[in-house]
């Protein structure tokens, strides 16, 4: 036997990094993952004999393990460094057991980051494997099973095969319904706002109606607008009161798992899978040329804003040799973690802070490159001063009314000038210096503008409103939250349109099922707290098994309950107009991962299926069919010709049939947060645009050429 030691890491990728930093002496293979689970055939708990596991190994990994024997068999030492939390302390566990590692051996190593000094620090202290966190997980696993391996096939016997119930997919798809039958159920109200505009001795003041006399307005009807204008008509407006003062804005923490999915929907447009796929990248390891191979940000999976205190001094160090003394707090920035986070581990954040995002971008992706600078503002803006804003606040009076003005100009960006959290809605904080005014000055007014709205109704879902609300409640962990959204649209219980996620009908059908029979199930709070109890394993709290028996006596009566109870529940069918062209029967229109199609209803008998063309209105400006929007095989919408392949008419933007003014080509509709909804002319060379405002129910246009 040799004196080499063998390090086992999930991933080649990881085991390659690695393996550059250690002598040798080591040799660094990879698990590709879990290698033992229980088998996807067979329910694999033993409930009758205290929910005992039936582990197997899983299939396609036994040249694997034998070659990891091998190397075992060869190694003098065996080091386990899969990820740093319950998931990667169970495959350790799993691996342990397989190649005959004694469960007491200091065998498990554990770092933060992939560097050199994280690595060759983390093999000189190994430890023992964490039974409390392999419990923990199991825990999770069995629990999971017990409910997807029970509800599954009761919903394939009462509704259709191939369905599928999860303890956590479940209650996201119930959030999601809950917020569509709230839009459903809403009744707008009417309210009414009036804006003035005054002139002062030094410039224009708009200001708007907020109280009458101590109490905050609501107008609720035209006639109460009407009572006021006629109260106020040329009675003398003074300034009542004038306020200054300095405002400061702090920082947001430096990434947890849940707020860069977040935040990464928001300025990127990446799905969480998307996200925790590009930063899975950064965290195993880039090749930077002459430095080689190196981990970009810290580990990805954490709900901790604890930063330590080398990465703290690093960061305050490049503040101020980049931007200035004044740019640095006088004392560091530490930030507090909220709620039941596990804290294990710091927050995601530049392994270097010397690794600034132009000086590795020749050696990354384009989602590497612009998720790294994400990650490095945020990380950097983190441990920067405080923003700080003179702000004004103008009181104006007539009668008993008040209309207040507000403006604010940045004194000292601070952390701004790095990076600004981005936020789920369109609220806009109010900008711009107000003219200098005097208490008692009257003012004249020039003009006053009543306007009518309508209450909203609450916004559905994006992925970043969903994850955050899941986070809130306590729902799954932030690393489970990208295969949940995955799961609950690839079984069709939702669909994404619009970047918006709707239930669809099977979606509702279930929910409902599950609401009836399985209120726990569907339960927030129950869900939430049965997190709260797997947390309490890992932290030696609570027994494993006990945990268990508590949930599964009182689940099983209800699932023999439902199987009595529940009959055979009917889906609607559409009924199309076409017929299928194999056996002549009529088509009905289902639904997809990728939205509605058309499928022959002798299924399985005949399979035959098509598109479910969707026609927008708009003729084909290259022959004489119909505009349709399609869907590209990863889901993404265009627009083409209804007669492809014959045309070959594709835009990625909704045509329109307005015709551009200057060159006759029809404009195409874009829309964004920033700029609104626009109608562009995309012929080379034209640039021609219209800005369209759709306010208070009425759409008004403001036409512009742009060179």
């Amino acid at each position: 036997m040799s004196d080499k030691v063998l390090v086992i890491v999930e991933s080649p990728a990881k085991a390659k990094t690695i393996g550059k930093f250690l002598g040798r002496r080591y040799q660094v293979k990879a698990s590709m993952g879990h290698v033992r689970d229980l088998p996807k055939s067979q329910f694999g708990v033993d409930v009758e004999s205290d929910f005992a596991p039936k582990y197997i190994t899983i299939r396609g990994k036994g040249d694997l393990l034998k070659e990891l024997r091998s190397a075992a068999k060869k190694s003098t030492k065996i080091l386990l460094g899969p990820d740093p939390d319950r998931e990667g302390e169970a495959i350790a566990w799993h691996l342990a057991h397989i190649l005959g590692v004694e469960e007491q051996a200091l065998c498990r190593i554990e770092f933060n980051e992939i560097t050199k000094k994280a690595i060759q620090s983390a093999v000189k202290n190994p430890r023992t494997i964490d039974f409390d966190r392999v419990e923990a997980q199991q825990a999770r696993r069995i629990l999971d099973r017990l409910v997807g391996y029970n509800l599954s096939p009761l919903l394939w016997r009462k509704i259709r095969k191939g369905l599928s119930a999860g303890r956590v997919q479940s209650v996201a798809v119930r959030l999601i319904c809950d917020r569509e039958e709230e839009i459903q159920d809403f009744k707008p109200e009417e309210y009414w706002s009036l804006t003035a505009t005054f002139e002062a001795a030094k410039g224009t003041i708009l200001a708007k109606l907020q109280r009458q006399g101590d109490k905050k307005i609501e107008i609720t009807s035209q006639e109460q607008m009407n009572l006021i204008l006629a109260e106020i008509e040329e009675k003398p407006f003074y300034v009542s009161e004038v306020k200054k003062r300095e405002k400061k804005r702090n920082p947001a923490p430096p990434f947890t798992t849940s707020s860069l999915q977040q935040e990464a929907y928001r300025k990127l447009g990446f799905t969480a899978r998307r996200t925790m796929m590009v930063a899975q990248q950064l965290y195993e390891g880039i090749d930077l040329g002459q430095e080689g191979t190196v981990g970009l940000i810290t580990y990805i999976r954490t709900d901790s804003v604890r930063i330590s205190e080398d990465a703290i001094e690093e960061s305050r160090s490049y503040i101020e040799s980049r931007f200035g003394k004044e740019y640095v707090p006088t004392e560091a920035r530490r930030f507090e973690t909220k709620g039941k986070a596990q804290n294990a581990h710091e927050a995601i954040r530049p392994t270097s802070i010397e690794h600034e995002p132009e000086k590795i971008k020749s050696a990354v992706t384009t989602d590497q490159y612009k998720l790294y600078k994400l990650i490095f503002e945020r990380f950097t803006a983190s441990q920067m001063s405080s923003a700080v804003m003179d702000t004004t606040t103008v009181d104006i009076a007539v009668e008993s009314y008040l209309f207040r003005a507000s403006g604010s100009v940045m004194k000292f960006p601070g952390f701004m000038k790095v990076y600004i959290e981005g936020k789920d809605d369109d609220t806009k904080e109010e900008t711009g210096l107000l003219p200098e005014v005097e208490v008692k000055e009257k003012l004249e007014l020039k003009d006053l503008e009543p306007k009518q709205h309508f209450t909203q109704p609450p916004p559905r879902y994006t992925e970043a409103t969903l994850v955050k609300v899941l986070e809130e409640k306590g729902v799954g962990r932030p690393s489970t939250y990208a295969p949940i959204i995955e799961t609950v649209v690839a079984r069709g219980y939702v669909l994404r349109e619009e970047k918006q996620f709707f239930p669809t009908e099977l979606g509702e059908v279930v929910v409902e099922l599950l609401k009836e029979h399985f209120p726990e199930i569907l339960d927030v709070e129950f869900t939430a707290t049965m997190e709260s109890k797997l947390d309490q394993i890992e932290e030696g709290a609570a027994e494993w098994r006990e945990v268990l028996r508590q949930f599964y006596s009182p689940f099983q009566e209800r699932l023999e309950e439902a199987e009595e109870k529940i009959g055979s529940i009917e889906l609607t069918v559409e009924v199309s107009d076409q017929e299928c062209e194999n056996c002549g029967a009529q088509m009905i229109v289902k639904q997809g991962r990728f939205g509605k199609f058309l499928a022959c209803p002798r299924f399985p008998e005949c399979r035959y299926t098509k598109p479910l063309l969707e026609e927008i209105g708009v003729p084909c400006p290259k022959c004489d069919g119909a505009i349709v929007l399609r869907r590209t095989k990863k889901g993404r919408k265009f627009y083409g010709c209804a007669n492809y392949p014959d045309c070959d008419y594709v835009s990625w933007e909704r045509p329109t049939d307005i015709p551009c003014p200057q060159c006759k080509t029809l404009l195409v509709q874009k829309e964004s947060k920033k700029l609104g909804t626009r109608r562009v002319c995309l012929s080379e060379g034209c640039g021609y645009e219209e800005i369209v405002v759709a306010e208070d129910g009425e759409e008004m246009e403001q036409k512009e050429a742009t060179k």
